[in-house]
C-alpha cells in the first residue's frame, strides 16, 4: 500500500469496514489495510503511515488472540530476531486454550510514532472498566510488524487498569 499522510490520527479513521477475525472485530480500509488475508485468515499489508499501524494494531491483537494458532501467527507477526525466537520458544511450550469471547477494541492512544515505528496503547473493555495494552509496530520488509517483548515478558506489557477512555481516540466497529 502507498505510505500516506503521516499525520497522527488525532480522531477515529474511516473504516470501510468492521470484520470479525479471530473472534475480534477489526478494521479494514482501502487507503490503510489490510490490503491482503491471507488463506488462514492472517491480515497484512498496511500503509506505511501512523493512521496504518493503528489498523495494524487493532490486527495484531485479533492475530494473537486465536492461541490455537498463535505460533504460526508470531512467525508471520512479529519483527525477526532473538526475542521473537524467544517467544516462540515459550509459545511452543504453552498448551493453547480454544475458547475465548469476542473482544472489542474501545480506543487508542498513540505514544511515539515517525515514518518506521509507531508505539500504541490500546484499550480493551474489561468488566465495567478497561485495560490497557501498548505494542511497538516496526515497518520492516514493506509492512508492520509487531516488536515482540523483551523475552519473559508478555506481548502488550505493562497492562494498565483505565477508569476512563478521556486520554484516547474511541474507535470501535460492529
Amino acid at each position: 500500500m502507498p505510505a500516506g499522510d503521516q499525520a497522527l490520527p488525532a480522531t477515529a479513521p474511516v473504516a470501510d469496514g468492521w470484520d470479525l477475525s479471530r473472534r475480534v472485530a477489526v478494521p479494514r480500509s482501502a487507503a490503510f489495510g489490510p490490503g491482503v488475508v491471507d488463506r488462514d485468515g492472517f491480515r497484512h499489508c498496511f500503509a506505511q503511515s501512523p493512521t496504518g499501524a493503528v489498523f495494524a494494531a487493532y490486527n495484531v491483537l485479533a492475530a494473537l488472540a486465536d492461541q490455537t494458532k498463535a505460533a504460526a501467527t508470531a512467525r508471520k507477526l512479529l519483527l525477526p530476531g532473538t526475542a521473537t525466537d524467544a517467544l516462540l520458544r515459550e509459545l511452543a511450550k504453552e498448551t493453547p486454550s480454544a475458547g475465548s469471547e469476542p473482544t472489542q477494541l474501545a480506543g487508542y492512544r498513540i505514544l511515539a510514532a515517525n515514518r518506521d515505528q509507531v508505539t500504541v496503547m490500546l484499550a480493551v473493555p474489561v468488566e465495567a472498566q478497561y485495560m490497557s495494552l501498548t505494542v511497538t509496530m516496526v515497518w520492516h520488509d514493506h509492512d508492520w510488524r509487531l516488536q515482540p517483548p523483551p523475552p519473559g515478558d508478555a506481548v502488550g506489557a505493562p497492562f494498565v487498569q483505565v477508569r476512563s477512555l478521556a486520554d484516547f481516540v474511541k474507535w470501535s466497529g460492529l
